[in-house]
């Protein structure tokens, strides 16, 4: 795919640095009580620039999903600040939050979440459609093409591979031109060349559309497509891999027990 796009305006990677898209102040979310209390997340800041693809990575129990969950609004931390776009998601009603996840967040998860009896061009504007907002075309034919899902679109999950099943919900995440998309696992359910494509795109979409991506894995390959990676053990922050490679990552998580 030699496909070349531009960034949308207010997505440009030359602006990454003005302001975090996503930003966590001590993060403490602790699960159980007394004897049986753990410890999930301890005291976590974090900053995840504008524009940039970060995985976070750890061990298992290491605190990297209850984080995920806890900025994308999925879950609720016990104390502390987690600002999306500026907004302290923490300070919000449960409507304000269905609307911002709705509005401003895009997911892509292990599993890829499709509505099976839609086409692949309906399950892409599923939330648009949802919150009964027109699709921008110019935007839609962007994605899709960047995506190589131009002649799949009618098309409906059934009929199209794992990994093509997988560039829709990446699609339906990107549509909305959210402030950050959230991946968890996003390749786990594929074999390695379809995880491979579903990972570049995930890279192009940062580096040619400017989006914000952070993606919870426990491959290795998979982080090294991030242009950082982000370390936690026993729910604490415990360090960071500037353009990361698989063997970089693999040392960095063998020192960690991961």
């Amino acid at each position: 795919m030699t496909t070349s796009v531009h960034a949308h305006p207010g997505l440009n990677r030359d602006n990454a640095t003005s302001s975090p898209a996503v930003q966590a102040v001590s993060l403490t979310k602790n699960y159980g009580r007394g004897a049986t209390r753990v410890s999930a997340l301890r005291e976590v800041s974090v900053n995840f620039d504008a524009g940039r693809f970060t995985a976070i990575m750890g061990p298992s129990g290491s605190g990297k999903s209850t984080l995920m969950h806890c900025l994308a609004g999925l879950d609720t931390a016990d104390s502390g600040q987690i600002l999306v776009g500026g907004t302290d998601i923490t300070a919000l009603n449960d409507k304000q939050l269905t609307a911002l996840r709705r509005d401003r967040i895009g997911f892509v998860f292990q599993a890829f979440n499709l509505v099976p009896t839609l086409t692949a061009e309906q399950n892409i504007t599923l939330p648009l459609a949802l919150a009964n907002k027109a699709t921008d075309t110019a935007w839609f034919d962007t994605v899709v093409s960047t995506l190589g899902l131009k002649d799949r679109l009618r098309h409906r999950p059934h009929e199209l591979s794992g990994g093509q099943q997988q560039r829709v919900a990446v699609a339906r995440a990107l549509l909305t031109r959210p402030d950050v998309v959230f991946g968890d696992e996003p390749t786990g359910n594929l074999d390695s060349t379809a995880g491979g494509e579903v990972l570049a795109l995930l890279r192009r979409s940062s580096r040619e559309m400017g989006q914000t991506i952070i993606m919870v894995t426990h491959d290795p390959v998979a982080a090294s497509y991030a242009d950082r990676v982000v370390l936690m053990s026993d729910g604490n922050l415990v360090g960071e891999i500037a353009e990361p490679t698989a063997a970089s990552v693999l040392a960095a998580l063998g020192k960690l027990g991961g």
